[in-house]
């Protein structure tokens, strides 16, 4: 025995070595983009993989995580240096956003062969903890307010017709919205075309609808506003507990889109008034500050402006988009210096635009009693070359709350996938 004994001490420093080292976590593909000379990161390019719309927020507080979704559930992708891991195994059906003072995540699942009701919940991404929130008969979230007491969302008192809510379904294969129709000659009309026909015909159904709240500690729903009006986009200031934003949704020219109300259904305010036949504004959004509110508006003769309404204030400023500036969607930098783009058929780029304002000596340095709108433009930097994406997958670009990147998706490797494009150009 005691030989064995010494032989397998013998052994011991052998086995010791064999152990497998503890395994670090794979780094992320990444390159210099050929055409702007900034460094791009593949975040993720699982099958399914899907990012937060360009006003969700997916980080945490601290600004060292980001979450997404993907089949198996909920990722995080450490903003430091891309690598990513699953926090969450479970079948989600929205993925929402994260909590504005501690890490977070919230996310609805839906019970199966019923796609209206969910149930909503929440998960600490330092813990795996989840709790269960609400049980909503209907419609979805779509905001939490600034101290994270409040959960916002809109749902349909009556079911749309059913050719209606048939259409708009995210495809599980690309992420992108399905809409389908066909024209006079029977023949597929094109995506853009179809989806203006089936929103059409949705505004005009007349659905009656409400903008609620959820509170997040009791679970408890409360009406903010009812309307016939196809409301949408709702959207709580980051700086203000009480104050959303919301829409009217529908073909743009044939609306008054951008609208804020209180939680207890007051103030409703009219952010933007269209002039023209034909004027559009929309895809708005809060930047960092919460006061102000920024939104695409493209007046007659193709004259397009990223204009804004300060809500304190009323101050108003318009920068004027020059060509290969138009994008589906904008954002602000979290230093509301900076704007990004995510481009569209005018320039197809992940975009850095730099305000500049009217310097003509004829402007004077005050306006009249903040009446008049301060006017400016924007310079460009091109950060991504997306003149390979198909845009039915809109990129929704984040800036990361250090301002040092912006992450999108994009489906230019000819598969839907997370990148971060650093905003520095390398030394």
């Amino acid at each position: 025995m005691r030989g064995k004994g010494l032989a397998l001490m013998g052994l011991l420093p052998l086995l010791v070595a064999a152990a497998p080292a503890p395994q670090k976590a794979a780094m992320p593909a990444s390159w210099i983009d050929a055409t702007t000379g900034h460094r791009i990161v593949r975040v993720d390019d699982r099958p399914g993989n899907y990012g937060l719309y360009f006003n969700y927020n997916p980080f945490t507080p601290d600004g060292k995580r980001m979450i997404y979704l993907t089949p198996e559930g909920i990722r995080v992708a450490d903003t430091a240096n891309w690598t990513t891991k699953l926090v969450l195994k479970e079948k989600i059906d929205r993925l929402l956003f994260v909590g504005n003072s501690t890490p977070v995540a919230y996310y609805s699942t839906s019970p199966i062969g019923n796609e209206a009701a969910s149930t909503i919940w929440s998960v600490d991404l330092d813990t795996g903890k989840r709790r269960r929130i609400a049980d909503l008969p209907g419609g979805r979230i779509a905001s939490i307010n600034a101290d994270d007491t409040l959960l916002a969302g809109h749902r349909e008192l009556e079911p749309p017709p059913a050719a209606i809510a048939a259409q708009g379904n995210r495809d599980p294969k690309t992420g992108s919205p399905t809409y389908a129709a066909n024209g006079p000659d029977g023949k597929p009309l094109p995506f853009a075309v179809a989806k203006e026909q089936w929103m059409a015909k949705r505004l005009a159904a007349g659905v009656p609808m409400e903008i609620f709240t959820i509170d997040i500690r009791t679970g408890e729903r409360k009406t903010v506003t009812q309307s016939n009006d196809w409301l949408n986009h709702v959207l709580f200031s980051p700086s203000d507990p009480t104050l959303l934003s919301y829409c009217h949704e529908g073909p743009w020219q044939k609306v008054d889109r951008i609208w804020t109300i209180r939680t207890d259904g007051s103030q409703k305010t009219k952010v933007h008034q269209r002039t023209f036949q034909g004027e559009i504004a929309g895809h708005e959004y809060w930047p960092p500050d919460g006061r102000t509110i920024w939104y695409d508006l493209i007046q007659p003769m193709g004259v397009r402006w990223l204009a804004s309404l300060d809500v304190v204030s009323g101050k108003r400023i318009w920068y004027k988009l020059g060509e290969g500036q138009g994008s589906y969607h904008y954002s602000s930098s979290p230093d509301n210096r900076l704007f990004s783009g995510d481009g569209n058929d005018d320039g197809k780029y992940i975009s850095l635009f730099h305000p500049r304002a009217d310097t003509n000596p004829r402007v004077p340095d005050t306006l009249d009693g903040d009446r008049l709108i301060a006017a400016g433009d924007l310079q460009t930097d091109r950060l991504a070359d997306l003149s390979k994406q198909d845009y039915t997958l809109e990129p929704n670009q984040h800036f990361t709350p250090d301002g040092k990147w912006l992450v999108y998706r994009a489906n230019v490797e000819g598969k839907p996938a997370i990148y971060a494009v650093e905003v520095a150009k390398p030394e």
